[in-house]
C-alpha cells in the first residue's frame, strides 16, 4: 500500500515523485507494450472501441444472425460431404432448417435473412453425388431408394381464402 501524501506537498508533485521512484526501482520495465507506440492513436473516435478490442483479443467473431446463417450453410454443405450415413445427413439438414425458421421469424437486428429452409431430398441428392465422386469404386454402394414415400400434402390456399371470404360475407349477428 502506498504512503499517505505528506502535508504541504501538492498532489501533482507527490504523484510524480511516486512514479519516479517506481521507474527507478524497475516496476515498469516488464509491462506489455513498453517502448511501442499507442495503437489506433490516429483513428477516428469510436465509442465501441473496447468491444472491438475485446472481440479481437478473445478471437471472437460476431455476425448478425442472417449473415451467420449463410456462413454456417457453407460449413454445413462441406460437413455433409464428409458424413457417411444418410440418416445423419437428413438429421443435420433438418436441424439447420429449424435454425433457418427461427432466424427468419425472430431476428430483428442486422440484414434480414432470405434463406428458405433447405429441401432435404435435394441435399441428399447432392450428398449422394458428392459421395460417388469421393468414394473409391471398391467402397461404393448403391443408395437405398424409398419406393412408397409420397411428398407431404400441403393445404390449398384457395380453401383458406374461400373460408375467409365466406366469413367476411356473413351478416353481423346482433
Amino acid at each position: 500500500m502506498t504512503q499517505r501524501k505528506p502535508q504541504g506537498m501538492g498532489w501533482q508533485s507527490w504523484i510524480d515523485m511516486q512514479i519516479e521512484e517506481g521507474r527507478r526501482d524497475g516496476l515498469f520495465d516488464d509491462l506489455p507494450g513498453t517502448g511501442k507506440p499507442l495503437a489506433d492513436l490516429d483513428r477516428p473516435r469510436d465509442e465501441m472501441w473496447w468491444v472491438r478490442e475485446k472481440l479481437r483479443r478473445e478471437e471472437i467473431s460476431y455476425l448478425p444472425p442472417g449473415l451467420q446463417l449463410r456462413k454456417d450453410l457453407e460449413v454445413l454443405r462441406a460437413d455433409v460431404l464428409t458424413m457417411r450415413d444418410e440418416a445423419k445427413v437428413r438429421e443435420a439438414v433438418l436441424a439447420f432448417n429449424v435454425r433457418i425458421r427461427h432466424v427468419n421469424s425472430h431476428t430483428l437486428d442486422g440484414p434480414s435473412s432470405n434463406l428458405m429452409p433447405l429441401d432435404v431430398d435435394r441435399e441428399l441428392a447432392r450428398w449422394r453425388e458428392g459421395r460417388l465422386v469421393a468414394v473409391p469404386d471398391a467402397e461404393r454402394q448403391e443408395p437405398q431408394r424409398d419406393v412408397a414415400v409420397s411428398p407431404p400434402v400441403r393445404p390449398s390456399r384457395r380453401r383458406w381464402w374461400s373460408a375467409r371470404r365466406s366469413r367476411d360475407r356473413r351478416p353481423a349477428t346482433p
